[in-house]
Formats: C-alpha cells, sequence, structure tokens
C-alpha cells in the first residue's frame, strides 16, 4: 500500500469492492489522500487492515460483498456507508472508470455529503438469512421452469407433444413413446425439484409461524399466498424507515420513470429499480386478483376499471398499477396491524 503521510489522522476511507481484491484510498481530514492500496476481500484481510484504524467513515458500495463487509466494519467501530451503485452517477458515468478512481470517487463523496450517496439501509443478518432461504426456493422453481420449456420443445422438435399440466405433475404424465427415452432424465431432474420445492414451502410457512407471524395479515387478501407475504415482510424489514407508505412502490421499482422539463411530461415505463423478486411476486399477485378467481374488492375493481379503458397496453398497465397499490395497502396493513375489509372505498362511497 502506498501512504503519503503516515501520521496523517485518516477521516474517510472509501472502498470499491472487487470479488477477489478491493481498492481502498483513504483522505485525512483535509481531502488529502494519505493512503492507496488494495486488500485481499477476505474477512481476515479486513480484520487486519481496519481493527487497529481509530473510528472513521468508510465508504462501500451496493454489491454481492456489501452486506458482510459492513457488518463486519462496524463491528470494528467504524461509520459505514454503502452507497446506491444505481444512483452514483459519477463513478458509473465517468468516462475513464477504474478501480483506483472509483475508491477516490467514493471517498470524496463520502467525506463532502454522504447524502449524494442516496445510502442504503442494511438489514439484519437474520433477516437477510431468511431472505436467502426464499431466494433459494426461486432458484429451483426458475430451473424446473427452463426444464418444462426445454421438454416440451424437444417433444415438439420430434413431431410430439406433451400432456397439458402444471409444472408439479408433468413429471407423472404418460409420455410419447417417440421421446420417452429421450425426455426421461428430465422427467426424473423435474420430479427432484418438485419435491426439494415442497420442502421449501413447507420449511417457509413454519419460519413464517414461528418467527414472523405479522405475515397472517397480508395474507387476509385474497391472492397473497405465504411466500409473497414471506417475502414482503423481510423486504421492508423495519417500516417505520418508510416515512411516506406510497415510497413502498419506489421501493420495488414499479412506480414509472419520469422525465419532466418545461412542458414536457412523457409517460414512461416502471423503473424497474429495487427488488426483482419482490416485483415479481407483487405483479402475480395482481395477476391472479385481476384473473378469473379473484374475489370482488376495491383493489380488483380498481384494476378493471384501468383494464377497461382499452388500447394495446391497457391490461399490462392495470396489472401493473394494481401491484403498486397491492404494495402501499401490504404495507398499511404490515405496519398498522388493522383487519382486512375488501370493500372498505366502496362502502363508504355507499354510505355518502
Amino acid at each position: 500500500m502506498k501512504q503519503d503521510s503516515e501520521n496523517a489522522a485518516v477521516s474517510t476511507i472509501g472502498v470499491d469492492l472487487g470479488d477477489k481484491y478491493s481498492q481502498l484510498c483513504a483522505l485525512d481530514g483535509a481531502g488529502e489522500i494519505v493512503e492507496e492500496g488494495r486488500i485481499a476481500t477476505s474477512a481476515s484481510a479486513f480484520t487486519r487492515r481496519f481493527k487497529t484504524l481509530e473510528p472513521c467513515r468508510i465508504v462501500i458500495e451496493t454489491g454481492t460483498h456489501a452486506n458482510w463487509v459492513h457488518d463486519l466494519l462496524v463491528g470494528l467501530g467504524h461509520e459505514v456507508v454503502v452507497a446506491n451503485a444505481r444512483k452514483v452517477r459519477p463513478i458509473s458515468a465517468n468516462e475513464r472508470k477504474c478501480d483506483e478512481l472509483d475508491a477516490r470517487m467514493l471517498a470524496r463523496l463520502g467525506r463532502s455529503d454522504a447524502r449524494l450517496l442516496q445510502p442504503v439501509e442494511v438489514r439484519p443478518a437474520q433477516i437477510r438469512l431468511d431472505l436467502c432461504r426464499i431466494r433459494a426456493r426461486d432458484a429451483l422453481v426458475t430451473a424446473r421452469t427452463m426444464l418444462v420449456n426445454s421438454a416440451r420443445g424437444l417433444a415438439k422438435s420430434m413431431g410430439a407433444r406433451l400432456p397439458s399440466s402444471s409444472t408439479n405433475s408433468l413429471h407423472r404424465k404418460e409420455l410419447d413413446p417417440t421421446v420417452e427415452l429421450a425426455l426421461k432424465p428430465l422427467m426424473k431432474a423435474l420430479e427432484g425439484l418438485t419435491s426439494r420445492i415442497k420442502e421449501c414451502d413447507k420449511a417457509l410457512g413454519e419460519l413464517s409461524g414461528k418467527r414472523y407471524p405479522q405475515t397472517a395479515r397480508l395474507q387476509q387478501i385474497k391472492g397473497v399466498g405465504p411466500i409473497t407475504s414471506l417475502y414482503f415482510v423481510l423486504a421492508v424489514a423495519d417500516p417505520c424507515r418508510f416515512k411516506d407508505p406510497r415510497a413502498i412502490g419506489s421501493y420495488f421499482g414499479i412506480v414509472p420513470r419520469r422525465d419532466q422539463s418545461g412542458g414536457r411530461d412523457p409517460q414512461l415505463r416502471i423503473t424497474k429499480c429495487g427488488d426483482p423478486l419482490g416485483r415479481r411476486l407483487l405483479v402475480q399477485c395482481a395477476q391472479y386478483i385481476l384473473g378469473p378467481f379473484g374475489a370482488d374488492s376495491d383493489l380488483r375493481r380498481f384494476g378493471l376499471r384501468l383494464a377497461a379503458q382499452g388500447g394495446m397496453r391497457a391490461k399490462k398497465r392495470a396489472i401493473v398499477a394494481t401491484a403498486r397499490k397491492l404494495a402501499v395497502l401490504l404495507f398499511a396493513l404490515l405496519r398498522k396491524g388493522e383487519v382486512y375489509e375488501p370493500l372498505r372505498n366502496s362502502t363508504k362511497g355507499q354510505a355518502a
């Protein structure tokens, strides 16, 4: 590591986290660089480097290693700012981008005003672990879907068709003799994946009941199941950190982008920022609510009114808008603990 002044007190450190090695840049109180270098991206290396350092502000970006690095450095007594990588334009838009310059920029932005980094709040370790369990289940579901699509495609290429079936039970169906031998390995894999997914569902159901009983409030809405309710509770973590309930739509990336200038304010697609799995689960719930089996509710009536406006994208927009409104409703139930009334607004309107 290069040190310009061994005796200068370090006030801010920017760390550009890499998979194997991380680049750091340390600034003193006057904003001068006192140290630059790289260290291995491992718990032991970070502990050795920062355990003897006087408490200071350390700035890192969101990424694969951000969570455990945050926990380790906070445990060593440092102030850790986790910058939102999507919002740090001076880094992402730099035409001469490299690890060394990224670390310098993180350090300087963190020293001047941490709010410029739009820092994110790191969830507790237990919540992150439970989220990993749901994401692991989602990986199994995605793999099963890919296998089903592959099996159907291979059968069609041979002039055969697999019987209509849900992904849960396709492996139990009788196959066309012309493709049975070729598709047998896929059917075995599907059977194993389906069994593992059922085990995950059972374990996650037990987790909800024991550790997160508030999920029962969210399941009052017909169309919101155990997985969505648990994921929503874990993703939000602390409802008090959202001052405006409507901000939950932005958190899951289901609000429209905006590019307003003067009299120009075009209608744009949703941002798709934030958690993709949470957004997908909310959209799936909205599809059920607006589907043929959805129960009558203010939410369903709202979505159907939008879909009835016509146009090529009316139905898709209605689903996204319903998902956004569902997120706000779930957040309200989570924070206030109220009993869900499906036709609350309609009832008030009739009474008036």
